[in-house]
């Protein structure tokens, strides 16, 4: 056998342990592993042709089987190599609080059960899923009085506990926690359920977190950074268009949503946000909401973001006050919003302002994919052959990621050994 280059290098991969992403999606686990370990992962397996594409155009070395994971043969996969990492994000759409529809693919529900199929067949040393907090949970369905297949309440985490039970009897020490995403890096509070099981006989280990409230007595201590916030995701270079000059006027719903955020997060607020005299807040259009301001400033992380656009980015455009200013007409767009009295009034640093016009869009997936905490470079809008995305799948992609700040955390912790040195690096969003 020659010894070139090519041979030697497909030696040394058979003594190294290789980190394999079941459910790669767009590659949100794939970016926080590869962040911690300085390597791309080894494995990719998704079902999805266009979330492979997306993912082969960020991680090119990466070995890419677009096939369902019930059709994979893990040791075909492996090749002989020793598995140090095998992470699992299984679909939740059937356990999360925010589907709102029932339960109806048994399928879907199991798909977390591919863990025991690679714990029997190649035994990772490592393993982690992530989901959504419900899947402790998961127990059997029962049809209901309508016929429909449902949880059944009387059998609550049966299955996830059996789930346990299993890799426990497969020699894996296991423990779940749930973690927030902006206590790690991530401009979003994403909270998710992590399970981490492992059979090296070492401890599983949580990662401390690195960021906190403002507030916070480690936060002011400088002993941890102070939580990310959406005004750093936010693409300053997009014009937010007026809500009174617009081919389809919004709706009555909206423009109420959005006079009593102007009132809350801009009138009434300590500290409005504001750049370039204008004044700006997060404008939410989730339909679970019982909150009727459906807002949030921008000094604080993104909520969770769902797989389709329910951020709008509100401003207020803000022009010096003086008190003889009083001949404001009646019909202008302040008093369109409000019949209070100096409804539009707001004092910054003791100079009074007057809010001379209101405008509104929605965030775009480059701003989203950052609020996930994806590093600025990722590519969101082709894949690898330069096909176009819809705004419309970038959104849902970046829904259904895993903030990469995440699985970075986690590798960092459990895996300190096939990890690089952590960097701080900066990037000025184009």
């Amino acid at each position: 056998m020659e010894r070139g280059g090519s041979d030697i290098k497909f030696q040394l991969d058979l003594f190294r342990e290789i980190i394999v992403d079941n459910f790669a999606g767009g590659g949100g686990a794939s970016t926080g592993i590869e962040l911690a370990t300085g390597l791309n992962v080894d494995v990719a397996i998704n079902h999805d042709p266009a979330a492979i594409a997306m993912h082969k155009a960020n991680h090119p070395e990466t070995e890419h089987y677009c096939e369902s994971v019930w059709d994979i043969n893990p040791r075909e996969v492996v090749k002989g190599r020793k598995v140090g990492l095998c992470w699992l994000s299984p679909d939740c759409k059937h356990f999360s609080k925010a589907k709102g529809g029932k339960p109806v693919s048994q399928k879907i529900r199991g798909l977390a059960w591919i863990a025991i199929d690679w714990a029997i067949a190649v035994r990772p040393r490592v393993i982690m899923l992530e989901n959504v907090e419900e899947f402790k949970t998961w127990g059997p369905l029962k049809k209901d009085s309508k016929g429909e297949w449902a949880p059944d309440p009387e059998r609550k985490g049966m299955t996830f506990r059996s789930f346990k039970k299993s890799l426990e009897a497969l020699g894996y020490e296991v423990d779940t926690r749930e973690l927030k995403a902006c206590d790690y890096g991530a401009p979003t509070t994403r909270k998710r359920l992590f399970l981490v099981a492992r059979c090296d006989g070492e401890p599983i280990a949580w990662p401390e977190p690195t960021h906190g409230e403002p507030t916070e007595i480690n936060v002011k201590m400088g002993l941890k950074k102070p939580y990310r916030t959406a005004g750093e995701i936010i693409d300053w270079s997009l014009p937010a268009p007026s809500i009174y000059r617009r081919d389809r006027p919004l709706s009555e719903n909206t423009m109420t949503r959005i006079k009593r955020g102007i009132k809350k997060f801009v009138v009434e607020a300590d500290k409005p946000y504001i750049v370039k005299n204008q004044a700006y807040f997060l404008q939410h259009y989730y339909t679970h909401l019982g909150d009727e301001t459906r807002g949030s400033s921008l000094d604080e992380p993104v909520p969770t973001i769902p797989t389709a656009n329910r951020f709008g980015l509100v401003s207020a455009f803000l022009t010096k006050y003086y008190g003889s200013d009083i001949g404001q007409t009646l019909n202008g767009p302040l008093h369109t919003i409000t019949t209070r009295d100096r409804f539009g009034l707001v004092t910054v640093a003791g100079k009074d302002y007057k809010i001379v016009d209101i405008g509104m869009r929605m965030l775009q997936p480059h701003e989203l994919f950052k609020a996930q905490g994806f590093p600025y470079e990722y590519i969101i809008d082709r894949d690898y052959k330069d096909n176009k995305y819809p705004k419309s799948q970038q959104v849902a992609r970046c829904g259904n990621s895993v903030p990469p700040p995440f699985a970075e955390a986690l590798v960092r912790a459990n895996l300190p050994e096939m990890c690089v040195k952590k960097y701080e690096y900066k990037a000025v969003m184009s």
